[in-house]
């Protein structure tokens, strides 16, 4: 089985890599173009959405620091 890889950048995107596939809401694949590698839109700025387009530059701030989530609640 392949791996994802989901990295979250520093004030810019998440980075999608590896073996996925990405849907929209009603589950009908976006066509990627044989793409590997692909950046996810976080700040909404972008006119390309879900995907990154640049846009966040020097508008969206957030410092990717990796830490453990709380257990679930039962």
């Amino acid at each position: 089985m392949a791996t994802t890889k989901l990295t979250v950048l520093s004030n810019g995107s998440l980075r999608v890599e590896g073996d996925f596939e990405l849907v929209d809401a009603q589950g009908q694949p976006y066509g990627l173009a044989g793409r590997e590698r692909i950046s996810i839109c976080r700040c909404g700025l972008s006119k390309n959405k879900p995907f990154c387009d640049g846009s966040h530059k020097g508008h969206f701030e957030h410092n990717a620091e990796a830490f453990d989530l709380p257990a679930p609640k039962v």
